[in-house]
């Protein structure tokens, strides 16, 4: 029998609420395979544990889950509570960052032509690779000097971190339509022109995989007029936080979009939405990211039976959505947290 150990993080918000049907959905589908089991441990993090002790990411909670098979996580961060400087707490990033999870995975996939604004019915599924350890975000603890009449933040590129996106980019297409999309800035920025040279030489070692590149700017208007292009898109970290949020709402909105934070040790899971307190607790949030967020978890964990239990809530989504009147009120619908969940658990 092989055990997997699970840290669980409800975080702030709408968190604990999401990652409660996350869990029903992950203990159905445990009742279903052989051989597999998971133990779940839940620790404190988030904005709200910074209120109550002091600290958004606990050292306890830090090592739990250095030592995890994998994390499951709601959403951190409220924006009453911020850092000196102004900026919010983010421990979803420290955690990014300290793990080395270098691949922000975002699945984009249309599950009803009615949960689209953009209704022209087509099917639209891609991959977007956001970088997660470097990028613009590489300045986001420095200090801004009190009086300051001027702030510079910096982009960062690395070798060794866009070597590592771009194989793991590659690698993804290779089980897809084997088709990889840079997305950079290279007409204007020395960093992103040595972004694109990087990804150039990646492209030589899969020559099974088709590799192009499109500017930032021209990628949010194509994700509009045409995402059926696209299979695998691959970027930096603020243009990859910028367009997961354009790329979900094509397809429903942020509760339709899981997430994967991706090193070669660690992961982590989580619905791509924030922890929306104003709505946390009042049972309406959407849940299914999270629950495809569980699946992601499953398909990464080296298991063929854990695989199976991906596809078996991968299945079970689809057949759920395939009646547009079963949706929680951000896709129209008057349909509960808990019932949404109770659904789907149910059905796999």
């Amino acid at each position: 029998m092989k055990s997997f150990q699970i840290v669980v993080l409800p975080g702030d918000g709408i968190g604990a609420d999401v990652v409660a049907e996350g869990v029903r959905v992950l203990r159905a589908v445990e009742a279903k395979l052989a051989g597999v089991t998971f133990q779940l441990t839940e620790h404190p993090c988030g904005a709200g544990e910074y209120l109550k002790n002091g600290d958004p990411l606990p050292a306890s909670t830090m090592q739990a889950c250095r030592k995890s098979d994998a994390i499951l996580l709601g959403a951190m961060g409220l924006p009453h509570v911020r850092w000196p400087g102004g900026t919010e707490m983010a421990p979803q990033l420290d955690l990014r960052e300290e793990l080395e999870l270098y691949g922000g995975v975002r699945p984009i996939r249309l599950y009803h032509p009615s949960h689209s604004p953009l209704k022209n019915g087509e099917r639209i599924d891609f991959v977007l690779y956001r970088e997660n350890t470097e990028g613009l975000f590489s300045s986001r603890k420095n200090t801004r000097p009190p009086g300051a009449t001027e702030v510079i933040d910096s982009l960062r590129i690395t070798r060794r971190g866009s070597e590592r996106l771009f194989r793991a980019a590659f690698r993804h297409a290779q089980r897809r339509r084997k088709h990889v999309t840079l997305i950079d800035k290279a007409n204007v920025l020395p960093s992103m022109a040595f972004f694109r040279e990087i990804f150039n030489e990646i492209a030589k070692e899969f020559p099974d995989v088709d590799a192009d590149h499109v500017y930032v700017d021209a990628v949010a208007l194509y994700l509009v007029q045409r995402p059926q292009r696209y299979d695998v898109l691959v970027t930096e970290n603020m243009f990859g936080d910028i367009l997961s949020d354009l790329a979900a709402g094509i397809v429903g909105g942020m509760g339709m979009a899981p997430s994967g934070d991706i090193g070669d040790h660690n992961a982590v899971f989580q619905p791509s939405h924030g922890s929306a307190p104003d709505i946390g607790g009042k049972g309406i949030a959407n849940p299914i990211a999270t629950i495809l967020s569980v699946a992601m978890m499953l398909e990464w964990l080296p298991s063929e039976e854990s695989r199976r239990g991906a596809a078996m809530i991968q299945s079970a989504v689809e057949r759920f959505c395939e009646d547009p009147n079963r949706a929680t009120p951000d896709l129209g619908g008057k349909w509960t947290t808990q019932q949404t969940g109770a659904w789907i658990a149910a059905d796999v």
